[in-house]
C-alpha cells in the first residue's frame, strides 16, 4: 500500500510541473493560434471567391468553345475544299528565284 502511495506521489510530483509548463506554453502561443485562425478564415474566403470566379470563367469559356465548334462544324467542308484549291494554286506557281544583291 505504501509503495502505491509513493508511486502516486512521485507521479504527481512529475505530472504537475509538466502540466503547468504545458499550460504556460499554450497561453504564450494562444495569440499566434488566434492570428493563424484569422488568417485561415480570410485566405479561405479569398480562395473560395477565386475558385468560384475562375470556375465560372472556365465554364463560360467552355460553353463558348462548344458553341463555336458547333457553329463552325458545318463550314468544315468549305474549309477543306478551299485548302485543297489553295494548295493546287500554290503548287502550280513557279518558285521565285532569290537573288542576292551584288
Amino acid at each position: 500500500m505504501e509503495l502505491i502511495l509513493v508511486a502516486v506521489a512521485l507521479f504527481v510530483l512529475i505530472a504537475i510541473p509538466i502540466l503547468i509548463v504545458k499550460a504556460l506554453v499554450g497561453l504564450v502561443l494562444l495569440p499566434f493560434k488566434l492570428l493563424g485562425a484569422v488568417f485561415k478564415v480570410i485566405f479561405g474566403a479569398f480562395a473560395l471567391l477565386a475558385k468560384l470566379l475562375f470556375g465560372g470563367l472556365g465554364l463560360l469559356l467552355g460553353v463558348i468553345g462548344l458553341l463555336a465548334g458547333l457553329l463552325l462544324l458545318p463550314l468544315l467542308p468549305f474549309l477543306l475544299i478551299g485548302g485543297l484549291v489553295w494548295l493546287i494554286v500554290r503548287a502550280s506557281r513557279p518558285n521565285p528565284v532569290l537573288r542576292l544583291p551584288a
